[in-house]
């Protein structure tokens, strides 16, 4: 009977070995079309800008970046026939023949380079060739030589389809300047562009039976380490209880928002992002290889799980993307259509802002949301992100509005001074300045004061999204400054000249009267009337005295 026991007892390992390998079965990924299945969604942050730049004769200048990988077909169809008036430059860097299929309106002038590889078909109208550069910073460079400015750039991978949507493609919220710099963007924004990609940025699978209802589910994502990918943004959208394992190459972050029924494990940093707050999370696991049958081994044996949801691998050239993960309508991997079981994708990764605004310089003042603020004075604001512990993410302010407050809003530009602050007095924040000589003329008081920031990680940045705070203006009366006369060299000459008139009349003036007052008598005597009957002793004086002087000159003349 021992002997038995013994004999059966290798049997009985054998099955538990079985048991236990098939309970933690693993499942080989495939290229996922469109980056996005029923459980997950991948958006791509790549480089790019937006502004609001027009040229003089109203046309746009956009700038399309091509990147293709040698497996994928080198074709795409582009249509611009709705477009606005526009320059539009395309250049690619890649080396193999890229056939167009192209139509564009008379409005739209295309321009490629002398060198480059594409071979244009189509109803085109108007295509030149120019010498220009076909680095980013550099073509951006020559467009705003050669135009005034650049409207946008976009970096699309793999492009199938390109197609203008007839909208204006100037950015629908100022950005308070009109040079491109390019950032880290989610061209999906840009609503002037169809963009269509081959890009094949995601892998997946899942070894989760169908119809199955699992209380909890298994999300594993896998960045392999020959990719550049450096800040993950996570959006958990489940309503379900979920494990989120996360591995990725050294120095990735991952950032987790609003992380509902989650619970999570990483060998890299996690910023947990719940509310307005955000702590920090170091790595929990250690686990050196990206193999896809090891990470998903770790996962199951980490969570003590049996299935998996979802295993996803992410390879792109970009350094931030987003994932939106979960199933709001809780059906099945095989069953749900990838367009109606998640809703639109979020904006780009953000992280959860506050401003806080202060009426000194010291920033030791804070002003209550309901304080009324005089117009003639100068406020201090300070955005921060709200962050427990030690941070990597910096904050850059790129402009600020104001909007007022009512049925009919007034948008105005807010110009800000950046306040200097140390590292150790701000390690994650951001403190900037503004003027309200700008609203003493506008008749609202209430205002909603709105910054657009970037966040920079490891020198690159991207779009951080933007923060508001309400502000309470009070109009200050100013005494209209006092007319200045203004002294020009016109005014001196007239002055000068009238001056010499005055003095020419007063000295004629003069010459007049002293020719009056010179000789009164003779004057008098010449308004008196001659007699001509003088008297007889008159007549006889003058004949005796006549006579005698004719008589004798000589005594006369002693």
């Amino acid at each position: 009977m021992e002997s038995s026991n013994m004999s059966r007892l290798p049997l009985l390992l054998l099955c538990l070995a079985i048991a236990t390998t098939a309970s933690q079965q693993t499942c080989a990924p495939v290229a996922v079309p469109e980056n996005q299945n029923a459980w997950i969604r991948l958006r791509e942050m790549l480089p790019g800008c937006w502004t609001n730049y027009t040229t003089q004769d109203g046309k746009e200048v956009h700038i399309l970046s091509l990147h293709y990988t040698t497996e994928t077909p080198n074709m795409f169809t582009l249509n611009m026939t709705a477009a606005k008036p526009m320059h539009l430059i395309i250049t690619t860097d890649s080396k193999q023949i890229i056939y167009t299929d192209a139509h564009a309106n008379t409005d739209v002038s295309i321009y490629v380079a002398n060198d480059s590889n594409m071979q244009i078909m189509g109803t085109i109208v108007n295509v030149q060739k120019k010498a220009f550069p076909t680095d980013n910073k550099d073509i951006v460079r020559w467009a705003a030589e050669k135009f005034g400015g650049v409207t946008s750039f976009t970096t699309i991978q793999n492009p199938m389809s390109i197609a203008s949507t007839g909208r204006e493609g100037t950015r629908l919220l100022p950005t308070g300047s009109n040079n491109c710099t390019l950032e880290n963007e989610w061209h999906a924004l840009k609503h002037y562009l169809k963009l269509e990609s081959n890009m094949r940025l995601l892998k997946s699978c899942s070894n989760q039976l169908p119809h199955s209802h699992t209380e909890k589910e298994l999300y594993i994502v896998n960045i392999p380490e020959d990719v550049s990918i450096r800040l993950v943004s996570v959006h958990v959208i489940s309503e379900r209880q979920i494990s989120l394992f996360l591995r990725g190459p050294q120095g990735t972050v991952w950032s987790i928002h609003d992380p509902k029924h989650t619970s999570f494990s990483s060998n890299n940093v996690i910023l947990l992002a719940a509310t307005s707050m955000m702590h920090k999370i170091p790595p929990t696991i250690t686990i050196s290889t990206d193999s896809a049958d090891a990470v998903q081994k770790t996962a199951l044996d980490h969570f003590r799980a049996s299935t998996i949801t979802s295993y996803s691998e992410i390879r792109t050239e970009g350094t931030m993307v987003t994932l939106v993960l979960g199933n709001k309508d809780h059906t099945s991997v095989t069953e749900a259509a990838p367009t109606e079981t998640t809703p639109s994708p979020p904006s780009p990764p953000q992280m959860p802002l506050l401003m806080q605004l202060y009426t000194s310089p010291d920033y030791r003042s804070p002003l209550d949301p309901n304080t009324k603020v005089q117009s003639d004075k100068r406020i201090y604001a300070e955005i921060s992100g709200r962050t427990l512990g030690e941070i990597v993410l910096t904050i850059k302010v790129i402009n600020c509005s104001v909007r007022s407050k009512g049925s009919c809003p007034v948008v105005r530009d807010m110009p800000f001074r950046p306040e200097v602050c140390s590292s150790t007095v701000c390690p994650n924040s951001t403190r900037v300045s503004f003027s309200l000589e700008l609203l003493q003329d506008l008749a609202s008081t209430s205002w909603d004061l709105e910054c657009s920031v970037k966040l920079c990680f490891s020198e690159k940045c991207g779009d951080g999204g933007r923060v508001k705070r309400n502000l309470e203006v009070t109009q200050t009366y100013i005494p209209p400054p006092m007319a200045c006369i203004d002294f020009g060299l016109s005014a001196v000459l007239g002055i000068a000249f009238g001056g010499f008139l005055i003095g020419v009349l007063l000295i004629g003036a003069l010459w007049v009267i002293k020719i009056r007052t010179e000789c009164p008598c003779s004057l008098t005597s010449k308004r008196q009337p001659v007699s001509n009957n003088p008297s007889p002793s008159e007549n006889s004086s003058a004949n005796a005295s006549i006579g005698s002087t004719q008589s004798t000159p000589t005594s006369s003349m002693a």
